[in-house]
């Protein structure tokens, strides 16, 4: 067997619930930490920048708050679109999407 064959079993399909939980966590705890960091220091002349920041930050917390009631309803790493699984690799990286990548890339 050669390093770069990959062995049977080694792919996981799915996030369990408790690690799709941990990770969604992790996510918030990062986000209102940065929330927090940004509300304390506020650069002369960046406010309009900082607003922005601060809008993407809390669209990402809803949507971590979205994700958490997917795990609750068992319809955590399903697109919304296609209704396929989606990849436990991008799960690992934005444990909060709710679009595979096909998806994500057709949504604009």
């Amino acid at each position: 067997m050669s390093l770069d064959t990959p062995q049977a079993g080694t792919r996981r399909e799915r996030l369990t619930a408790h690690e799709a939980l941990q990770r969604l966590e992790h996510e918030r705890s990062s986000r209102l930490l940065q929330l927090h960091a940004m509300g304390e220091v506020a650069p002369d002349g960046q406010e309009q920048a900082m607003a922005a920041q601060k809008d993407t930050i809390k669209r990402v917390l809803t949507e971590v708050e979205a994700a958490f009631s997917r795990v609750q309803d068992g319809s955590y790493g399903v697109c919304r679109n296609c209704s396929e699984a989606i990849p436990v690799e991008r799960l690992e990286i934005l444990p909060h999407t709710p679009l595979c990548v096909p998806c994500q890339r057709n949504a604009g």
